[in-house]
């Protein structure tokens, strides 16, 4: 399920991405009605829950590597965030608490009592939200490269180059240019700032990417990046907690990862080396087994077992 641009991958380098094109997509896609207003998403698999939240300019289709992998044990549920994907713009204002609200409405929506909640980016920070709003929902919590902590200097950040990038239609630009997805020197200037090594993606896959870019959810979730605050209250966080984090993070720093080991107790960490912003797109093979190991193991509280990583273990793997 790792993407490659070679048919047969070194080690520690991905395999093509086959998994994800055998999967009827949309026949398990749906939206259902929020306020009034649609949320779409993806469901499918059974068992224990597991809910996916995209980043900034994502959609739910940011996860394609993961879903299938994970749904063979559990009800995987991935959804484009308001204004995001082909999900509607909220009446009221965008915001991370508003979105972790919205999140939640779509577990209650969908009879989902106890759910672990898996974010990226923007994602982990409105799932660090969800748990400490609702921590009766959130049963496990995994945050990827997730933003919170280091957006208080966004603006003076490459991140804050990428959105000003979005924003302004470029990345949609880029995608529409022909060859984009095809050449490996483009997709490097596509998405050089999210993967690490995104010439290594699928054309399919780079497609897929890019048609996320650009979306009217935009400014407004870029604002609340900046402006809403979560340190102080990680303390509050008592689910199973799991933290992800690409090493050679170009957007939000690998020590943001060591700050939420810290500020939550219990946590588990575990870096990819040479990877990005996405290590569920740049080693899927190697995050879904750290997923499952987490989520399978009892009680949440250490992956070690499955995955070979315990606490003091767990900062780096060179694993594929």
């Amino acid at each position: 399920m790792l993407v490659s641009a070679s048919p047969s991958p070194t080690p520690g380098q991905p395999a093509p991405d086959r998994d994800w094109r055998t999967v009827n997509w949309s026949a398990h896609e749906r939206s259902i009605l929020i306020r009034g207003h649609r949320v779409n998403l993806v469901d499918l698999g059974a068992g224990t829950p597991v809910l996916f939240i995209h980043g900034l300019s994502g959609c739910w289709q940011n996860w394609l590597l993961n879903i299938a992998a994970i749904a063979r044990d559990h009800r995987v549920i991935a959804i484009d965030l308001p204004g995001f994907g082909a999900s509607q713009m909220p009446e009221g204002p965008i915001s991370v608490p508003s979105y972790a609200e919205t999140v939640t409405l779509v577990c209650r929506a969908l009879g989902l009592d106890s759910v672990a909640v898996v974010g990226n980016s923007m994602g982990g920070f409105i799932a660090a939200e969800m748990s400490i709003g609702t921590p009766e929902l959130v049963s496990h919590l995994v945050l990827v490269d997730a933003a919170g902590l280091s957006t208080e200097e966004l603006r003076h950040r490459p991140l804050y180059a990428l959105a000003r990038l979005a924003r302004s239609s470029g990345l949609t630009r880029l995608s529409r240019v022909p060859d984009v997805a095809r050449r490996p020197g483009l997709r490097r200037l596509a998405l050089g700032l999210i993967a690490r090594h995104p010439e290594r993606f699928s054309a399919d896959l780079t497609r897929t990417l890019l048609g996320g870019a650009g979306k009217e959810g935009f400014p407004e979730a870029l604002l609340s990046l900046s402006s809403h605050r979560i340190r102080d209250r990680l303390d509050r966080i008592g689910c199973p907690t799991l933290i992800v984090w690409g090493a050679n993070d170009r957007l939000v720093p690998v020590a943001d990862a060591f700050e939420l080991q810290q500020s939550i107790a219990g946590s588990q960490l575990v870096v990819f080396p040479d990877s990005g912003h996405v290590p569920m797109l740049e080693y899927p093979l190697r995050f879904n087994r750290v997923l499952e190991g987490f989520l399978s193991a009892e009680g949440g509280r250490s992956p070690s077992a499955a995955t070979g990583f315990g606490r003091a273990a767990s900062r780096t793997t060179g694993s594929p």
